[in-house]
């Protein structure tokens, strides 16, 4: 799951990337509402984090934008706004849900994933390959019965494959998704986590799903494909 932060305080902005990831997620940040839009212009989040007070805009104005542009992706506004006024004001402008700052991070949490399990409905939740699932708002994968633990890096690459599923997937397509500006270009980063999801989910003799695509990148497809 890719989450986007709007948020201009840098303090607080580390600390949620850092939880974030902690949590598994792969995380974009930013401070303004111009580079907000922006990326989302250009990445598929699934939920953004918002907080109002941005130094070129108000937040509500960039959350009546998204919205006008017909775009569902659940918002989380985070602020220190916390009349009952503006927490009206900001759900009746878009918002899913809201959240006053200061904040226990395992509430935020929790909230992610209430919104990610109601989801914005353009994404799939549940992604399969044969007998591979993967359930993106529990985080969980299965090969048939057998369950298999993955790190927040191996979800990230997983998870961009198998929405990608027949499709040949580029190393530079995985680094911006799941590495984003922390990614060396020269390190093998991709092949060392392409060869872990191999090992689990191969265990046991199963079916190779994971390929390489020399010259290309990499492609997760069906056994008889």
């Amino acid at each position: 799951m890719h989450l986007l932060v709007v948020e201009d305080e840098p303090t607080l902005a580390r600390y949620l990337r850092k939880g974030l990831e902690e949590a598994a997620w792969t995380v974009d940040v930013t401070h303004t509402a111009a580079e907000a839009w922006r990326l989302l212009s250009v990445n598929a989040y699934d939920l953004m984090l918002l907080d109002l007070g941005l130094p070129d805009a108000d937040g509500g104005a960039l959350l009546r934008r998204l919205r006008a542009a017909e775009s569902r992706l659940p918002v989380l506004i985070l602020t220190a706004r916390g009349s009952v006024e503006d927490r009206v004001r900001g759900l009746n402008e878009g918002a899913d849900d809201y959240l006053c700052k200061p904040f226990a991070f395992d509430e935020l949490v929790a909230r992610i994933h209430a919104l990610l399990r109601r989801g914005h409905h353009d994404r799939a939740l549940t992604l399969r390959v044969a007998d591979l699932e993967l359930d993106v708002a529990r985080r969980q994968l299965r090969r048939g019965a057998r369950r298999i633990e993955l790190t927040a890096r191996e979800f990230g690459v997983l998870e961009l494959l198998m929405r990608h599923s027949g499709e040949v997937v580029t190393r530079t397509m995985l680094a911006e998704h799941v590495w984003g500006d922390h990614y060396d270009s020269l390190s093998n980063l991709i092949e060392v986590f392409i060869n872990r999801l191999r090992r689990k989910t191969e265990e046991g003799g199963a079916a190779r799903l994971l390929h390489t695509v020399r010259g290309a990148g990499y492609a997760i497809r069906e056994p008889s494909e």
